[in-house]
C-alpha cells in the first residue's frame, strides 16, 4: 500500500507539471496578450508594463521562472487585480466553492444513491418509473437552465430563497440544487444499474437461502458492492464541484473560485487562468488517489499493488 501510494504521487506530481507546460504554452500561443486593448496604450507605457510583469524576456525564461516559482507555491501576481496575488485569489474564492460543492456533493449522494436502490428494488414498477423519469431530466436539462429556473421559481415569483449573493444558509438552496441536478441523476442511474448488476449474482440468492432479511442483504451485500461505480465517478466529479461550477457561480452572483476563473478568461489573465487550473489539477489527482483507497476498502478483492510475474 505504501509504496503504490509514493508511486501515485511521483505520477501526480509529474501530471500536474505537463499540465503546468501545457497550460503556460497554451496561454503564450493565444494572440494579443492580457494587456492588449482595443485602445492601444502608449508604446511606452506597454513596454514599462510588460517590463514590470517580466513579460518581455524570453519565453523559455518566463516559463522556468514560473515553474521555479509554482513549485514553491507561488503562482505569481494577477494581471488583471492589482496589488492581489492569484494565491490570495484562490484563498479568497475557494471556500466558498468548497461549500457549496461539500453541500451538493452530500445532497447528491444522499438523494441519488436511495433513489437508485429503491428504482432497482422496484424494477419496472412506478417506484422504478418515476425515479427514472426525473433523472432523464436531471441529466438532460443544462445546470444555467436549472438555475434559471430555479432563480424564477423559488425566488422570483415564490421569494422564498435569495435571487443571488452569498452569506447565509439560505443563499445556498437554489446554487445547491441547480448543481446537484446532474450528478444526483446521474448517481441515480448509475446506481440502479449497478444494484441490478448485484442482484443477478449467486451470492445474494446463497444469502437469501441462508434466511438472511431482504434488508440484511441489501445493507449487508447489496449497497457495498452496488457503491463501487458511483466511488469511480464521485472522484472527478467531486473535483470539478469543489473547484466552482463556473456558470451557476456567475448565474447567482456567488464569490467563488469559478466567478475568477470566467473573469481571468475574459481579461486574459494568464497567470489566474494557469493558477486555477493547476489547483483543480492537483485537487482532481488527490481525489483520485482517494478513490483507489477507498476501492481497496470497500472490496478487499481489489489490491493495491502490483501484479507479481
Amino acid at each position: 500500500m505504501g509504496s503504490y501510494i509514493l508511486k501515485r504521487l511521483v505520477s501526480g506530481v509529474l501530471v500536474v507539471l505537463i499540465v503546468a507546460t501545457a497550460t503556460f504554452m497554451l496561454m503564450r500561443s493565444i494572440p494579443g496578450g492580457p494587456f492588449r486593448r482595443e485602445k492601444a496604450l502608449p508604446a511606452a507605457i506597454q513596454r514599462n508594463i510588460e517590463a514590470r510583469y517580466k513579460l518581455n524576456d524570453p519565453l523559455w525564461k518566463q516559463y522556468l521562472d514560473y515553474m521555479k516559482n509554482m513549485l514553491r507555491g507561488d503562482f505569481g501576481p494577477s494581471f488583471k487585480y492589482i496589488g492581489r496575488s492569484v494565491n490570495s485569489i484562490i484563498e479568497d474564492g475557494f471556500p466558498v466553492s468548497a461549500v457549496l460543492g461539500g453541500v451538493t456533493i452530500i445532497f447528491s449522494l444522499v438523494v441519488g444513491i436511495p433513489a437508485g436502490i429503491i428504482s432497482a428494488l422496484n424494477q419496472n414498477k412506478w417506484q422504478d418509473n418515476l425515479a427514472m423519469g426525473i433523472a432523464i431530466v436531471g441529466v438532460s436539462v443544462p445546470s444555467f437552465v436549472m438555475a434559471t429556473l430555479l432563480m424564477y421559481v423559488f425566488a422570483v415569483k415564490l421569494r422564498w430563497f435569495p435571487a443571488a449573493m452569498w452569506g447565509t444558509p439560505r443563499h445556498v438552496v437554489l446554487p445547491m440544487l441547480a448543481l446537484s441536478a446532474f450528478p444526483t441523476a446521474f448517481f441515480a442511474r448509475l446506481m440502479r444499474s449497478s444494484t441490478l448488476d448485484v442482484l443477478s449474482q449467486d451470492y445474494i440468492r446463497t444469502a437469501r437461502s441462508k434466511g438472511l432479511s431482504w434488508a440484511a442483504v441489501v445493507y449487508k451485500h447489496v449497497l457495498k458492492n452496488s457503491v463501487l461505480p458511483i466511488i469511480t465517478y464521485l472522484g472527478p466529479q467531486a473535483a470539478a464541484i469543489l473547484t466552482g461550477s463556473f456558470v451557476v457561480e456567475s448565474i447567482f452572483a456567488i464569490p467563488g473560485l469559478g466567478r475568477y476563473y470566467v473573469t481571468s478568461i475574459y481579461n486574459r489573465d494568464y497567470t489566474t487562468i494557469m493558477g486555477v487550473t493547476i489547483f483543480y489539477c492537483i485537487i482532481l489527482v488527490a481525489l483520485n488517489l482517494l478513490v483507489d483507497i477507498a476501492y481497496s476498502w470497500l472490496d478487499p478483492r481489489i489490491k493495491l499493488t502490483e501484479a507479481k510475474e
